[in-house]
């Protein structure tokens, strides 16, 4: 190898210096356009996107985590289990998700961000029941989900689940997080993700 092609291969970026987030097979055709599968430094993009269509397709995948883990989001109509606790500097959560991924490494021999990605095409879910007024009738139908709603309702639902866990189980943030994606990823259905995923297109089919 010449030294010039080893300077490249040095000076190579790679998310958190350790894993590539290019290397990465996303299985589902419809969402390889909505993974954004980009090698970064630290999520700085300030949302220089968001003046373009469907710009969260150009968002780095580990980012968009980073976001939603900011508003983990409420359940129940009292918010059961509210999102008001997630407060701190982005650089705290941007080390909580390394070392998750360290441990997700760990724990699977993997890289991580192709456990991310078999994660979200786990908790993404195809189909899902709309409702809509017919007269005096409240009708429901079943409607496909467009592929960037799919890839937004996967993020919710994983952070969500790992947020709930976290505030039940002594485990740190980190360790509650990597064993979530573990096991969305491994298609475990006792994961809220991937069960709300299978209830969503039941319900679904049931509506057709």
């Amino acid at each position: 190898m010449s030294d010039v092609a080893k300077i490249e291969v040095e000076d190579e970026m790679l998310t958190f210096g350790k894993y590539d987030a290019t290397d990465i097979e996303v299985g589902d055709d419809g969402l390889v356009r909505y993974i954004g599968l980009e090698n970064i430094l630290a999520p700085r993009s300030r949302g220089r996107h968001s003046e373009r269509q469907f710009y969260k397709a150009d968002v780095p995948i580990v980012e968009r985590l980073l976001n939603r883990m900011y508003v983990a989001g409420h359940r129940g109509n009292k918010h059961y289990i509210s999102s008001g606790h997630n407060t701190g500097s982005s650089e705290k959560i941007w080390k909580i998700i390394e070392n998750a991924f360290d441990q997700i490494n760990e724990e699977t021999g993997e890289n991580p961000f192709q456990v991310l990605a078999d994660a979200i095409e786990n908790s993404a879910p195809t189909e899902e029941v709309v409702t809509y007024q017919r007269g005096g009738v409240r009708a429901r139908k079943a409607v496909l989900v467009a592929p960037q709603r799919r890839v937004d309702l996967a993020l919710r639902l994983l952070v969500q689940g790992a947020y709930e866990d976290r505030l039940t189980e002594s485990n740190d943030a980190a360790s509650v997080l990597a064993d979530e994606l573990i096991s969305a990823a491994n298609g475990d259905d006792n994961i809220r993700a991937v069960r709300e995923k299978e209830r969503k297109e039941k319900e679904a089919e049931g509506a057709r």
